[in-house]
C-alpha cells in the first residue's frame, strides 16, 4: 500500500537538502542570503516541487533531472509569499509560524530577498549544467516564466488586489486563483511532464489535473482562513474578511466551498485514470488537499 506520509517526508527532505545548498551562507555573511534562507528554509509541504516530481514519475521512472527544476519552483513560490506579506500587499506578521521576512529583517532587505529568490530560479532553470535538451530547457523556461508573469501569478495578486472591497462573481473569481495560485501549480505538473517526456494526452491531462487542484487548493486556503486554527496555520485567520478580499466562502458559503473543493478533487482524479500505480502520489496529493488543516 502506498505510503503518502512517508513519501511526501522522503521528497521534502530532497527538495529542502537541495534548497539549503542553493543558497547556503558565505564567509562574508549576506545579509541578503541570510533573509533568502530564512524565507526558503522556513518550512513549508512542498507541494509546488513535489507535484512536479511526481508528475515525471508517473509517466516514466527514468525522467531527466527534475529536483533543480522542481527547487526553481519553489525559489519562485516563496519569492511571491514574501512579497505578498509585506505591508503595501497584505501586511502579515507571521507566515509558518514565524515572523514574516519583512518583521524579521526589515521591509527593504524582504523585497530584495523576493527579488533575488526570483532571479535565483532563472539561474537554476538556465543552467547547462541540468544536461536537458536545449528545446526542453528553453521550454520549460517559458512555461515557469508565463506562469510567474504578468500573464499568470503577478497578474492573479494584482487582480487580488485591485478587487478589495469589491464584489465579484464566481466566474471572476474563479480567473483571479486560477492566476494567482493555479498557474504555478499547472507549471509545476507541467514542467515534471515535459522532463519525463510525455506524450500530448498524458499531458493533456496531466494539465487538467493540475487545473483542478490548483482551485482546489486555494478553495481550501479561504476555507481555513476563516476557520482554520491559527497554531496549525501558523498564521493569523480572519485576515481576507479583515481586507474585504473576495474568497469562496465569502461568495458560497463554508459548505458550498468545501463541496465545490471536492468535486474539483475527483475531477483531478479522474483525469489521472490513464495513469498506473506510479501516479499514486499524484491521486494522494490530491486527496491531502481537502483533507489537510493548514
Amino acid at each position: 500500500m502506498f505510503d503518502f506520509k512517508q513519501y511526501m517526508h522522503n521528497q521534502q527532505m530532497r527538495v529542502n537538502e537541495k534548497l539549503n545548498s542553493l543558497v547556503a551562507q558565505t564567509p562574508q555573511k549576506s545579509r541578503l542570503l541570510s533573509a533568502m534562507h530564512y524565507s526558503l528554509m522556513a518550512g513549508g509541504k512542498r507541494i509546488r516541487p513535489i507535484l512536479c516530481i511526481s508528475a515525471a514519475s508517473a509517466v516514466n521512472e527514468k525522467h531527466m533531472n527534475v529536483l533543480p527544476v522542481a527547487c526553481a519552483i519553489e525559489c519562485i513560490h516563496t519569492y511571491s509569499l514574501i512579497h505578498d506579506d509585506l505591508p503595501s500587499m497584505d501586511n502579515d506578521d507571521l507566515r509558518r509560524g514565524n515572523p514574516t521576512c519583512h518583521k524579521a529583517f526589515d521591509e527593504a532587505t524582504a523585497i530584495l530577498a523576493g527579488d533575488a529568490l526570483l532571479t535565483l530560479a532563472f539561474e537554476i532553470l538556465s543552467d547547462k549544467a541540468l544536461n536537458h535538451p536545449p528545446q526542453i530547457q528553453l521550454d520549460i523556461i517559458r512555461i515557469i516564466a508565463n506562469a510567474a508573469g504578468p500573464f499568470g501569478m503577478i497578474e492573479g495578486q494584482m487582480r487580488d488586489v485591485a478587487s478589495e472591497k469589491k464584489l465579484l462573481d464566481e466566474n471572476e473569481l474563479e480567473q483571479l486563483h486560477k492566476l494567482k495560485t493555479g498557474a504555478l501549480i499547472k507549471a509545476s505538473v507541467k514542467a515534471g511532464a515535459i522532463l519525463a517526456n510525455a506524450t500530448e494526452k498524458q499531458e493533456h491531462c496531466l494539465n487538467e489535473y493540475a487545473k483542478n487542484i490548483g482551485l482546489a487548493f486555494q478553495v481550501i486556503d479561504d476555507v481555513l482562513n476563516v476557520k482554520g486554527d491559527p497554531k496549525r496555520l501558523g498564521k493569523a485567520v480572519g485576515t481576507d474578511s479583515n481586507l474585504q478580499k473576495n474568497t469562496y466562502p465569502g461568495l458560497l458559503g463554508i459548505c458550498q466551498a468545501e463541496e465545490k473543493a471536492r468535486q474539483l478533487v475527483n475531477n483531478a482524479i479522474q483525469n489521472l485514470q490513464q495513469f498506473d500505480y506510479r501516479a499514486e502520489p499524484l491521486r494522494a496529493i490530491a486527496s491531502y488537499i481537502i483533507q489537510r488543516d493548514h
